[in-house]
């Protein structure tokens, strides 16, 4: 099952075919009530079966499945991650820190987005005009509940000012938060088990609509336990309305390579789908 958030409902596909869910209001506050329980997928499954069906939404219709969590993040989750971060940081003597983290017990997280910092599917992502180098992050996501349950999955981008991280660690948060740096979507993938490692993440970026990078991971490339994450974000941390966590990525593009204006990105998660946006 996926659930979608749109202007006016919420929507639930199963089975290639999508139902309108019935809940108080289609407002913050419902979409809250909703994903913050822990029974959330057998909730659906009685939902669906009296459901009335509807067409498919639009791509102008879909937001972004969030109402008032915060979005966080992970990072040096993947090998391939750790060695950018450390070669992005060498100038700085910051590198040695990278490595120490991924072999430590305790992960790097940090705080991504608060809600009005998130855009919606299609929507338009921005990169720093004070920063030189910037790149899409592709990350599985996990939808947390209040109680620490895991109940769901989704496509997340975390933007990232790769120059202004790189120059001190100290400057983290300026490379990472800033308005529409983070995007979630389509929907969630309704699960509380754990994705088969087999799960493939692809990343691809046209320009001018032509291929201007292209890579992929499997969720077996990734170090950490998504749990195990979660077990630390929660760690004398609460979240009244659930929070969503990125998982880190293992694709990270070439050196020499910055986003521009009007590039197309497209994220694809393996049963979840395609998160797609423009640089703008």
């Amino acid at each position: 099952m996926r659930l979608y958030r749109t202007r006016r409902n919420f929507l639930l596909e199963e089975g290639g075919q999508f139902y309108r869910i019935e809940s108080a209001g289609s407002g913050t506050q419902a979409w809250d009530t909703l994903v913050t329980r822990d029974d959330l997928a057998d909730y659906l499954r009685t939902a669906v079966a009296k459901a009335e069906r509807v067409e498919a939404p639009g791509n102008d219709e879909l937001e972004a499945p969030i109402g008032s969590q915060e979005v966080w993040a992970a990072g040096v989750t993947y090998y391939r991650s750790r060695d950018a971060r450390m070669l992005e940081s060498k100038s700085s003597g910051g590198g040695d820190f990278y490595d120490r983290v991924y072999s430590a017990d305790r992960p790097e997280l940090f705080f991504k987005a608060t809600p009005h910092r998130v855009v919606r599917p299609h929507g338009h992502v921005a990169i720093r005009d004070d920063a030189a180098w910037s790149v899409p992050e592709p990350e599985l996501t996990l939808l947390i509940t209040p109680n620490r349950q895991i109940v769901g999955y989704t496509v997340g981008n975390d933007m990232s000012s790769r120059d202004i991280e790189g120059e001190n660690p100290l400057y983290l948060p300026q490379a990472k938060v800033y308005n529409r740096s983070c995007a979630l979507g389509p929907g969630i993938l309704i699960s509380s088990a754990p994705l088969p490692a087999s799960t493939e993440i692809h990343l691809e970026i046209l320009r001018d609509g032509q291929a201007a990078f292209s890579g992929s991971t499997t969720l077996e490339a990734m170090k950490r336990d998504p749990a195990s994450l979660a077990d630390y974000l929660y760690r004398n941390n609460t979240f009244p309305y659930g929070c969503f966590l990125l998982t880190g990525t293992g694709i990270v593009p070439p050196d020499e390579f910055t986003l521009r204006a009007r590039d197309e990105i497209r994220i694809t998660i393996t049963g979840i789908g395609t998160l797609i946006n423009v640089v703008g």
